[in-house]
């Protein structure tokens, strides 16, 4: 019976064998089979680690997307100012050659004998006039010039203030 006792000091296992450091006969100790033993198969189960690296790359991809957005816009933004700057650019080339046309005195007269219908000295002009009078063909017409407005600048302020102040009538506001 004193065998049984010297049992009894190891607790509730007394009668097992310990196999912590025995070997096994496949040779791996209890401590291998443990780690080795296989992993649960019944489904997947989202660790802590798992949703915190989820959250993590959901809030990095919303701020990179809205970074990209802001970029996007920007680069379409460049590119119309550029298109804009190129418009712009062969704006001013047209006009800068028209002006130079303008200075050539055979261009100005081209053109008044096309505009005006005016001949040089010792030519004979014909126009063409329709039954009711009017000359056909396309010729422009000279505008009337603007007649100077006379009195003295005050009245011609204090009219302009009178005339700001008054409402626009309903044919001003469909004309604007």
């Amino acid at each position: 019976m004193a065998a049984r006792g010297s049992n009894s000091n190891r607790g509730p296992s007394s009668g097992r064998r310990d196999t912590r450091s025995t070997p096994r006969r496949n040779g791996t100790s209890a401590k291998s089979a443990k780690v080795a033993a296989p992993t649960r198969s019944s489904g997947t189960k989202v660790t802590a680690r798992a949703a915190i690296l989820l959250v993590v790359a959901v809030m990095l991809i919303a701020s990179y997307t809205a970074s990209l957005h802001a970029w996007w816009q920007q680069r379409a933004e460049i590119v119309a100012l550029e298109a804009k700057n190129r418009a712009t650019k062969a704006k001013i080339a047209e006009l800068e050659d028209q002006q130079k046309r303008w200075d050539d005195p055979a261009y100005v007269r081209q053109q008044a004998r096309e505009r005006f219908g005016w001949v040089m000295p010792g030519e004979v002009g014909y126009r063409v006039i329709g039954a009711d009078g009017q000359i056909k063909g396309d010729v422009s017409q000279l505008e009337e010039p603007t007649t100077k407005v006379q009195g003295p600048w005050v009245e011609r302020l204090w009219g302009s203030v009178v005339e700001a102040g008054r409402e626009k009538s309903a044919t001003q506001e469909n004309a604007e």
